[in-house]
């Protein structure tokens, strides 16, 4: 189902800033640079550090990972063979994650 990771990316307050650390602290290979977005890359993996949609945010990193035939395919799969319920994922102004939570229906 997964072919591989696509990116690791993190929000970040100041993409400029963020650049300097990676690239200059860790030493990634900066590919991309734009305004509010840049991408890094270090043993193969793409890091995207993507400036927040607001202040004071404080939302985690997100690991996308890239699926081999298709995302409607893999979502299908998933839903099949993990019937967890349903999420719906959504921040509050902090960019804390929140989700609503629907349990799987349980035949009795």
């Amino acid at each position: 189902m997964v072919h591989g990771v696509s990116i690791v990316w993190f929000p970040v307050s100041d993409v400029s800033r963020a650049v300097d650390f990676y690239s200059g602290t860790l030493d990634l290979d900066v590919t991309q640079q734009e305004d509010e977005w840049a991408e890094l890359e270090v043993n193969d993996l793409r890091i995207g550090l993507n400036a927040r949609e607001s202040e004071g945010g404080t939302g985690g990193g997100v690991l996308a990972f890239q699926p081999t035939d298709g995302i409607e395919e893999a979502v299908e799969e998933l839903e099949a063979a993990h019937p967890w319920g349903r999420i719906a994922t959504f921040h509050d102004p902090d960019g804390n994650d929140l989700q609503l939570y629907e349990p799987p229906a349980h035949d009795e």
